[in-house]
């Protein structure tokens, strides 16, 4: 699966009512997970134990490969997130409705990439050690890049801070069409270009 080496795979299942017992949540928050996956298993571990080509990281031991089987193609991403908080490891998620799957991997939030047909997904390992196996795949599944001398977090951060700009720039601009006052239009537009001034 996703063209990762054979040395990799575990096909192991993750049934939802283990996760329900090991896990303290609400009735509201597990029929929320109910309604939205079917079924769970472990498929890939990445480790330098599987990998022997890949060293340890040193934030990163290892990464799982996790598929999840979804009940519908408008799944709600909470039941996601709330899988990747309470277990505490490297996971990509393999999110499949059908025919069709889409990545998902879990870094201070949630990031997918685009829904493509089972067969057409795949998962590159690059990089010399686990850190930065992940950040890769992260990063490829963001479709973001992490630029030169910023680790992934800072670079989820500069990007985070750059689409709450672009969001107040818009309203601002917004704003300013709707503005009859020329001495507030003036205003709107000063700070328009503080604002761009950082973009």
């Amino acid at each position: 699966m996703l063209g990762l080496p054979q040395s990799t795979e575990v096909k192991r299942p993750l049934p939802k009512t283990q996760l329900f017992k090991r896990f303290d949540w609400t009735a509201s928050q597990r029929e929320r997970f109910d309604a939205e996956v079917s079924r769970l298993d472990f498929v890939n571990w990445i480790s330098p134990r599987t990998v022997p080509a890949i060293a340890i990281g040193h934030e990163v031991n290892e990464i799982f490969v996790v598929e999840v089987s979804l009940k519908s193609h408008d799944f709600d991403t909470k039941a996601i997130v709330l899988l990747a908080k309470y277990i505490p490891q490297r996971i990509i998620y393999v999110l499949r409705f059908g025919g069709e799957a889409m990545l998902a991997a879990y870094h201070g939030k949630l990031f997918t990439a685009p829904w493509q047909s089972l067969d057409a997904i795949s998962l590159t390992l690059s990089g010399l050690n686990l850190d930065a196996v992940w950040e890769n795949i992260v990063s490829t599944i963001g479709q973001f890049s992490v630029e030169q001398d910023k680790s992934l977090n800072e670079q989820i951060k500069i990007d985070e801070d750059r689409a709450k700009l672009e969001r107040q720039i818009a309203a601002l601009e917004r704003q300013m069409n709707v503005t009859k006052q020329p001495r507030r239009k003036r205003e709107l537009f000063v700070e328009l270009q503080k604002l761009k001034s950082h973009v």
